[in-house]
């Protein structure tokens, strides 16, 4: 068994403590045993948890992995303290605000000998898995992912960070990519920004990713890809899954703890979210020309 801690009691530190409470049966999940949480805030029990401090969490030999669930920008630093005491990671996405930091936190992990997880659950949704079946050998001529929500609470960094999900869904949907050029408008005195990044796929074929927040935006996903037989203008539409998707990257990471996942897919992951924080620090640094 593996005892965990939470880090952070928002609405996926919740989701976190009321997975490991009741696992998926029969899946590597069954393995974790949430031991407690931890809060900036004093709290009463959470689901019958109790809160600890992090110094506490770190010295506890119960405790052998930490679910880190706060605001983008304290996961790093929160990442390297438990890495630092020998202890597993699960971070929400971005991992880092910068590739530099996430390259050092996966050499640290690897040096301790221990799991550094970051969660992709937007690529284990429904929708998303249709829209791979369908784009699955079309060849891509051009396309647009345009992304619209409700203004970003502070600390979750820049669109090219906060937004990464729709970023790793064009890296996953058609390979390795590069920035050409990147702009941002804003309104500050409004919570508005938007955000324009021209791609290009590894064949050459331009993409183009656009975050724009602001109040009352709908949430939404808006895509035109144009490929070489059809062009697709909506995300499919999918049912429910029966397995949702934070249970399924809790069991996706607790079959890393049991040395359940290859070292070619651990690779390959690795890889692929470095990529993405490397191409959003791309965007970043082109926005503030």
């Amino acid at each position: 068994m593996f005892g965990a801690v939470v880090v952070g009691i928002g609405t996926a530190g919740w989701v976190r403590i009321r997975d490991m409470l009741a696992p998926l049966p029969g899946s590597p999940a069954e393995k974790l045993n949430v031991r407690a949480f931890i809060s900036r805030r004093k709290l009463d029990s959470q689901q019958g948890v109790s809160q600890v401090t992090a110094e506490e969490a770190v010295s506890r030999e119960d405790i052998q992995v930490a679910f880190i669930c706060t605001e983008n920008v304290l996961h790093e630093e929160n990442i390297r303290t438990f890495l630092q005491a020998g202890k597993h990671v699960c971070v929400e996405y971005p991992m880092t605000m910068n590739y530099k930091a996430a390259l050092e936190l996966w050499n640290l992990a690897q040096e301790k000998g221990v799991i550094l997880h970051e969660e992709h659950i937007e690529l284990l949704t429904e929708d998303y898995k249709e829209l791979k079946r369908e784009v699955e050998g079309k060849l891509l001529q051009e396309g647009t992912l345009h992304f619209t929500g409700g203004a970003l609470k502070p600390g979750f960094g820049f669109p090219a960070f906060s937004g990464i999900a729709r970023l790793t869904w064009l890296v996953e949907l058609f390979g390795e990519l590069s920035v050409t050029a990147a702009t941002m408008e804003e309104d500050s005195g409004n919570n508005y920004c938007k955000m324009t990044a021209k791609l290009l796929t590894s064949d050459e074929r331009p993409l183009v990713w656009i975050e724009e927040r602001g109040p009352g935006l709908p949430r939404a996903k808006n895509i035109n890809f144009q490929f070489d037989s059809c062009t697709l203008t909506e995300v499919p539409p999918a049912p429910r899954g029966a397995v949702g998707i934070f249970m399924q990257d809790l069991i996706h990471f607790s079959a890393k703890l049991a040395g359940q996942v290859s070292p070619g897919e651990l690779h390959r992951e690795k890889i692929r979210i470095l990529h993405c924080l490397r191409l959003a620090g791309n965007i970043q640094q082109l926005c503030k020309r």
